[in-house]
């Protein structure tokens, strides 16, 4: 077969970059060695368009165990001898093709990049976007996506614990799925993804490998178009039950001491786990491809290093101690084979039959290697102008009557209403003693097992505020993340994100990324919660344009003990209301703007970094002092929203009034950013309100908990179990379930 610029291009891969592959070679690259390069210089892998920017993010703290980057996951220290082990990932184009599977597969692939490390997962987190609910094909997908990652994580045994779900149009055709798990693991049983020993044998263990997900690497750095279903050959299709007992015996097998390195097979398959884990140990490898266990005849060489089957690893053992390891895995019943050897030479040798199929240097295949690294040209994008024009004065203020029927309207709206229809097919229980999390709180919060610590966790972020204003809406999706985990009682650790963007080489789309990317990494460094790792998710985008930016934040933290917890509801009638935080005259890029009122280019809310972690401090050492009975943070639908759902719980009411001198719609309806709905006992009240003043943060008595009404203003709103009916039921009359 002749190989052209034309076939690269086929394999999309551009004119320069086939150049560059001949360069490093010395020669024309085969077909087989140019669908190697093709896998590991897409997007997907190389990070090529990304990279750049990534490595402004700040990657060091002092309970960083490994560096950002240099494993599956990331990893940090929580005390006790443990460690925990977190990461997210994106599977959005899978998804929007076959959205059971797409979901299904990247709930697996998120688990292994956990337990590859020696870790155990311990709970499952997902952030999903989707187009107009009331579209019949968003109901199709919200309903695939849904049932696959119950079905996956149901099966597998790891409790779904938290997520969060939005709906706007601009998702349409293209839905985000990001996945998240969370493990742990005991100082000195991780494994890293590192090649060594030559002559050290490879061992294939797990699923055999089909023609599913070939060229997903590639695919999923692609604009997503009508004819997108006929251009995958097939969504890799996930076995959760072989995924337990891969998962299982990994973990047996690491105790065995024979493990010298493994890495799942998950994007570009073989070929990025061989080339991963040998140019990470300054090695190479012999790789007979003939061995490894198929599914189907006579794939060819190009198929097996591409295939993206699920429930798969790459091992390298110690030699002489081959029969352990085998041993091992036909306890389980699964496939352990043989399949080369590591050498001295920095090469993957690949062959097939003894002919020898490709013969790539490992370092020029990955990312910080070989793999091109590129800065694209970016520009302010032109609907900015629009939304620098807006002011709140477009707005009529409204007056405190019609703020009832506006909160009514809101609690009901997809971003805002109970997500009950979705989280009822998710276990949260299943696989651990988790005493926790089904207790409501901003954050999902775990027990660790064998301790009195607890770990929380959430994700985050609000596209239309990062839409709006790129920076800040970076900044304050980080912020967002350390503000619930700080109002579920815990110290924010460390981030991994998902950046969900559209077409790097569109200008307005690469200023997104970079603003947002600049603005995370500053908020980043003032919460003291450095990047772990993460998933950079480009070409998000349709013929009718790109997704919102979308950087959603995986944050987790730690209670050094479980009685720190801090809930989200009120718990008891004459408890005292007050709002921590400053209340400011702003309406922006809310949801009563944007939903109700239909203004698509507000500017983005208040927000001041400073003010957010004095807030955020304050609260933690209140809690400390045990002054607070619940905290829940003031995030979509405003100041009234968070009230509303602080009664849902034990169904407790309140009577509150405004306290500033405001305009009705900012008080009650305005996102502004940094503020905290609390609660606390009213003897312990002039002790909160002197602490506050003693830090120089604001706070406002609102009013007090009731035994089921809901007074506002002085107006008589009902009773609480309507509104919640409101609330519970609005996603499920629109799904017709």
């Amino acid at each position: 077969m002749e190989i052209t610029v034309a076939t690269a291009q086929q394999l999309r891969l551009t004119e320069d970059e086939f150049e560059l592959i001949q360069k490093k070679l010395g020669r024309m690259p085969n077909f087989t060695e140019l669908c190697a390069f093709s896998g590991m210089w897409s997007e997907h892998c190389s990070y090529k368009n990304s990279i750049k920017w990534l490595k402004t993010l700040p990657r060091d703290g002092n309970r960083m165990l490994v560096k950002a980057g240099e494993e599956n996951a990331g990893l940090m220290d929580i005390g006790d001898g443990l460690g925990v082990v977190f990461k997210i990932e994106s599977h959005n184009h899978p998804s929007a093709i076959e959205p059971f599977q797409g979901a299904a597969t990247g709930v697996g692939g998120i688990q292994r990049d956990i337990f590859t490390m020696g870790a155990r997962p311990i709970a499952s987190l997902n952030s999903l976007r989707f187009g107009n609910i009331q579209d019949p094909k968003t109901k199709r997908l919200l309903s695939g996506v849904v049932k696959g990652i119950g079905h996956y994580g149901n099966c597998f045994g790891v409790p779904t614990v938290a997520g969060e779900v939005y709906f706007d149009g601009c998702y349409h055709t293209n839905p985000l799925v990001n996945a998240m798990s969370v493990g742990i693991v005991e100082s000195g049983k991780t494994v890293s993804a590192t090649a060594l020993g030559t002559g050290n044998p490879v061992f294939y263990v797990g699923s055999a490998t089909g023609k599913d997900g070939i060229g997903g690497a590639s695919f999923a750095s692609a604009d997503i178009t009508e004819d997108s279903a006929e251009e995958l050959p097939a969504v890799q299709v996930g076995d959760p039950f072989q995924e337990k007992k891969l998962l299982e015996a990994c973990l047996e097998v690491i105790e065995t001491g024979a493990v010298v390195g493994m890495q799942d097979m998950g994007a570009a398959g073989i070929i990025c786990s061989t080339a991963e884990m040998s140019a990470k140990g300054e090695v190479g490898m012999h790789i007979d491809l003939e061995k490894v266990p198929t599914r189907q005849k006579n794939m060819k060489a190009w198929e097996l290093l591409l295939s993206e089957s699920q429930e798969r690893m790459l091992m390298v053992v110690e030699k002489g101690r081959e029969q352990e390891v085998i041993d091992v895995f036909a306890k389980w019943d699964l496939s352990c084979s043989e399949i080369g050897y590591v050498t001295n030479d920095q090469l993957l040798k690949f062959y097939m039959h003894g002919n020898l199929e490709a013969e790539i240097p490992a370092y020029e295949l990955v990312l910080g290697g070989g793999a091109p690294q590129y800065t694209r040209a970016y520009r302010e994008p032109k609907y900015m102008a629009q939304i620098k024009e807006w002011n709140i004065n477009q707005v009529n203020d409204v007056s405190s009557e019609a703020i009832r029927g506006i909160a009514e309207q809101l609690i009901q709206l997809p971003n805002i209403a109970s997500k009950r229809w979705i989280y009822q097919q998710y276990d949260s229980m299943v696989g651990a003693a988790n005493t926790q999390t089904n207790d409501p709180s901003d954050a999902a919060v775990v027990w660790v097992k064998g301790t009195n610590k607890a770990l929380a966790m959430t994700v985050d972020c609000n596209s239309r505020y990062v839409y709006a204003d790129p920076q800040k809406g970076g900044m304050i999706a980080v912020a967002e993340a350390a503000r619930n985990l700080v109002c579920s009682g815990a110290e924010p650790l460390g981030v991994t994100n998902c950046l969900n963007f559209g077409n790097p080489y569109d200008p307005e789309v690469y200023y997104q990324f970079s603003k947002a990317v600049t603005g995370m990494g500053e908020a980043c460094r003032k919460f003291n919660t450095p990047v772990t790792g993460g998933n950079v998710s480009f070409y998000n985008q349709n013929p009718d344009g790109p997704v919102y930016p979308t950087p959603t934040i995986g944050m987790v933290g730690l209670l050094e003990n479980t009685s720190q917890k801090l809930s989200m509801y009120f718990k008891k009638p004459g408890d005292i209301i007050v709002l921590i935080g400053k209340s400011v005259d702003d309406i922006g890029c809310s949801e009563y703007v944007h939903n109700i009122l239909g203004h698509k280019h507000s500017a983005a809310p208040y927000f001041d970094i400073h003010e957010e972690l004095k807030v955020q401090k304050f609260v933690s050492v209140a809690n400390q002092q045990q002054l607070l009975s619940s905290a829940h943070d003031v995030s979509e639908g405003g100041l009234i929203v968070t009230l509303l759902e602080k009664t849902f719980f034990k169904g407790l009411g309140m009577q509150v009034a405004q306290h500033a001198d405001l305009r009705k719609d900012a008080y009650w309806l305005g996102e502004a950013q940094g503020r905290i709905v609390a609660t606390c006992s009213p003897e312990n009240f002039e002790k909160l309100r002197q602490g506050a003043e003693a830090a120089g943060v604001p706070i406002a008595q609102l009013g007090e908990v009731t035994l089921g009404d809901i007074s506002v203003d002085g107006e008589f709103w009902g009773i609480v179990s309507d509104w919640k009916k409101l609330y519970d039921e609005a996603i499920e009359n629109l799904m017709g379930a």
